[in-house]
């Protein structure tokens, strides 16, 4: 029998409801020690439309924001109305590093658009309310069906490395990797995402790392880890993209 995608979604609303309810924190992609358990075309973001007012309401089911190649960013407005508190952001400046995550959460089906937007908000709501930031702490979001997010606004500093914020890019890409293998189309978007954000600001590839490597943490979880380990490898699909 096929799984009822609404009751996915009802899942996925029930779990954080209960943790924000319990006045539990949701983890920043958990972090915790390791011992528990050719140029890419880009694409077109929401600030290149030429309007800085904020994101018109519109219901999820609006088409995505067109790319003009391979990766294409769902806009913010898609999972979320609330704009950062810019009063407690810095600027970005520029990007030198850029940092993969994972959620660490209690694993659920994502299926849906509407159920990985319901996720992202949860994210969004710990971190201001529980963790007294600006906004969602990433920059750009991988969900497991290949769907790539729009967070935090890329020309505002994030908040997913504790003392390595300045000039990182945060992505973080939806699952629990310490249980869950990142699926196929996650992994294939991910790559595609990471090397078109490389050649855009100019990263070399020993600048993409993950969580784990700036600090003691589990994050982005063992079996993203491996793919990171083996896609940056020098036969590996990223670094293919980026010779």
């Amino acid at each position: 029998m096929m799984p009822d995608p609404q009751h996915n979604r009802r899942a996925v609303l029930a779990k954080g409801v209960a943790l924000l309810a319990s006045g539990l924190t949701i983890p920043a992609c958990a972090s915790r020690s390791r011992s528990n358990t050719a140029s890419l075309p880009g694409p077109i973001w929401p600030h290149e439309k030429g309007s800085n007012t904020p994101a018109p309401s519109a219901p999820r089911t609006t088409p995505t924001i067109p790319s003009q190649g391979q990766v294409t960013v769902l806009a913010r407005s898609q999972w979320t109305n609330t704009q950062p508190i810019l009063s407690q952001t810095n600027p970005m400046v520029r990007i030198e590093s850029i940092t993969v995550h994972h959620d660490g959460m209690s694993p659920v089906d994502i299926r849906t658009q509407a159920d990985a937007a319901d996720r992202i908000e949860m994210i969004r709501t710990s971190h201001v309310e529980h963790r007294g930031w600006a906004d969602i702490g990433y920059h750009l979001i991988v969900d497991p069906q290949g769907r790539v997010w729009q967070a935090r606004p890329i020309n505002l500093q994030g908040a997913h490395v504790k003392d390595h914020n300045p000039r990182n890019l945060g992505v973080l890409v939806l699952g629990n990797f310490e249980v869950q293998h990142p699926t196929p189309a996650a992994k294939q978007t991910l790559d595609r995402l990471l090397a078109h954000q490389s050649l855009t600001h100019r990263v070399p590839l020993r600048s993409i790392r993950t969580h784990r490597e700036w600090a003691s943490t589990a994050c982005p979880g063992r079996n993203l880890q491996a793919h990171m380990n083996s896609t940056r490898a020098s036969a590996g699909n990223l670094a293919s993209l980026l010779a």
